[in-house]
């Protein structure tokens, strides 16, 4: 049976045309010619060095190729998908890097037994040799309340001990200096994770089947068995599920922590979860560490040891003091080490203060003719949007999600609401200003952004003087401001069929006798019912309609009707029949 899809050539090549890719696109790294294993391309920057070797099994990329650099890894030797590397590889590179002059190798390797045993028979062979080579074993996991014999698993964990052992040998610390300052760094470091899918190794079917809704805790970075399958739960809950459990002093594997320990926080994501999952799990596990009182120092969340596909997270504490904190803050060319902030994260405010938006006006109306012409004109408007609610829906579900009506009626409830507990401004500047804040905060959607668009660009030329050319200046600086910003233009199926044929006959308000003013909105209301029934026959250009084939768009668009149907309510404010 064939396994799921992977974007790949062939399974036999995936793992030499994968570091082929990952060293091509990096300058500072090399294959080593006949071996699975990459190096640093400036080995002769490690003569009188320590020089520090990794690797596993591929499928866990990043790691380990993509810490290869200085400050950090000088080679790493990776295995086939989910295998041991070979020790003829492994000695391969240990000479290679012995022999560039270094003044000793340690090996790091992730506590599995595979890893053991071929990365032990290679510094066997390269004793023999008369290489100077050391072993570290990494074993952070905490699942397991008793381990077994071959005792903790190797994880996420490793990662940091590539960063302060290559900080160590940058800085020119001797083998055996490095090996005890790494060796207990490795005590206090824990890893847990957790699964929501399996993985599949390619060409093969997935290592493990979780049911729907379900989740398992503990889980290996090969797929290995976890210690618990649980129900689907929020992520602040998982989380703390996670590092309660990693911290219980009851389980064997446990790291000590306690109130007031400064800790660096790894959030690594298994292969498959979102950039949206994994800041809200960032958010959770930093905001459940403050509250048990731990500082934490530093934050990495991102891919840094994965399981090929699986959808899933592990979260990895390390204790640290000053020092430790200083060699993981060194300088590092690995290309797959992050950015990252070097200080503190605990108690950083998160937020500040957006700039304050001008105050809306506070100037009394003439309760004259305008404030009782304005009040008239929008109530008149709001009306005829709640009465036509379900016929701009139905136009709406042809093209769109049904809702312009609903949408058109979030504006009408809010400006309704409005004018019953504010003062409605005497300025029409002020007035279109107001309205635009409105349509934007309380309407939403793409309507709501063009309207406000609309509002915004128009209020300004009413500044100065609200005559007929103020006015005609107003609605086409109104209309280009949406024309620009939305893209679309006549003859596109949109509001702006039925809104710029009237603006056009608007324009005639410049030129207009005092008396003429209510003939040229005669005429723009009709120009804007004309321009809506024409978007009947019209191909959709913009907008979410241009995404459905003409045929099935055989009514009007339900944007230009509403444009229609609001210069008409006002046209029948202003006395007009």
């Amino acid at each position: 049976m064939e396994g799921p899809k992977k974007l790949l050539n062939s399974v036999e090549r995936c793992v030499d045309e994968a570091l082929e890719g990952i060293v091509s696109s990096n300058g500072g790294l090399v294959l080593l010619k006949g071996h699975r294993v990459v190096l640093r391309s400036d080995l002769q920057h490690l003569k009188g060095k320590v020089a520090l070797l990794s690797g596993g099994g591929s499928g866990h990329e990043p790691a380990h190729a993509g810490y290869v650099g200085r400050g950090m890894l000088s080679g790493a030797v990776a295995g086939a998908v989910f295998a041991s590397p070979p020790p003829g590889s492994i000695l391969a590179a240990i000479m290679t890097l012995w022999q560039s002059g270094s003044s000793g190798v340690l090996l790091l390797v992730k506590n599995y037994t595979g890893d053991r045993l071929n990365f032990g028979l290679a510094a066997e062979q390269a004793r023999a040799q008369g290489v100077s080579v050391d072993i570290v074993i990494v074993a952070d996991d905490c699942a397991f309340a008793q381990p077994s014999k071959a005792g903790r698993r190797g994880l996420c964990g490793t990662v940091f001990i590539h960063k302060l052992a290559g900080a160590l040998a940058e800085e020119g610390c001797p083998l055996d200096g490095i090996v005890a300052q790494v060796t207990k760094a490795t005590k206090s470091i824990g890893t847990l994770g957790v699964s929501l899918s399996p993985c599949s190794v390619p060409g093969c079917q997935p290592s493990f089947q979780l049911p729907p809704g379900d989740m398992e805790l503990g889980l290996g970075i090969h797929g290995e068995p976890g210690i618990k399958r649980s129900k689907m739960a929020p992520a602040d809950e998982v989380v703390k599920t996670m590092i309660d459990h990693m911290t219980d002093p009851s389980s064997q594997s446990h790291l000590s922590l306690k109130s007031g320990d400064r800790v660096v926080l790894c959030i690594n994501n298994l292969g498959a979860l979102s950039c949206l999952e994994m800041a809200i799990v960032t958010r959770a596990a930093i905001n459940y560490l403050a509250s048990r009182g731990v500082q934490v120092s530093r934050v990495m969340s991102g891919s840094f040891m994965t399981s090929l596909e699986m959808a899933g997270v592990s979260l990895t504490l390390m204790r640290v003091d000053e020092e430790i904190l200083r060699l993981f803050d060194a300088k590092t060319t690995a290309p797959a080490w992050p950015n990252l902030c070097s200080e503190n994260v605990s108690g950083r405010k998160l937020y500040v203060e957006p700039a304050a938006r001008p105050a809306a006006s506070e100037i009394k109306p003439d309760q004259g003719p305008f404030a009782l012409v304005i009040r008239a004109v929008l109530e008149s408007v709001c009306k005829t949007l709640l009465q036509r609610q379900d016929e701009l829906n139905a136009l709406d579900r042809a093209a769109g999600d049904g809702d312009c009506g609903s949408t058109h009626v979030l504006a009408a409830n809010a400006i309704q609401k409005w004018m019953q507990t504010s003062t409605i401004p005497g300025n029409p500047c002020l007035l279109l200003t107001a309205l635009a804040r409105l349509v934007e905060e309380k309407m939403g959607g793409s309507s709501g952004a063009l309207y406000s668009l609309f509002l915004t660009a128009a209020g300004p030329k009413l500044r100065e003087g609200c005559d007929g050319a103020d006015w005609a200046k107003a609605m086409h600086a109104g209309t280009e401001a949406m024309k620009r910003y939305g893209g679309a233009a006549p003859g596109d199926r949109t509001m702006l069929d039925a809104l710029c044929p009237a603006v056009e006959e608007l324009m005639k308000l410049s030129t207009a006798p005092p008396g003429g003013h209510m003939a040229v909105l005669q005429a723009a209301v009709e120009k804007a019912e004309v321009g809506a029934e024409s978007t009947r026959d019209l191909a959709a250009k913009a907008g979410r309609a241009s995404y459905v084939a003409s045929e099935h768009l055989t009514q009007p668009d339900p944007g230009a009707v509403a444009v229609a149907a609001i210069f008409r309510a006002v046209f029948e404010a202003l006395g007009g029949k």
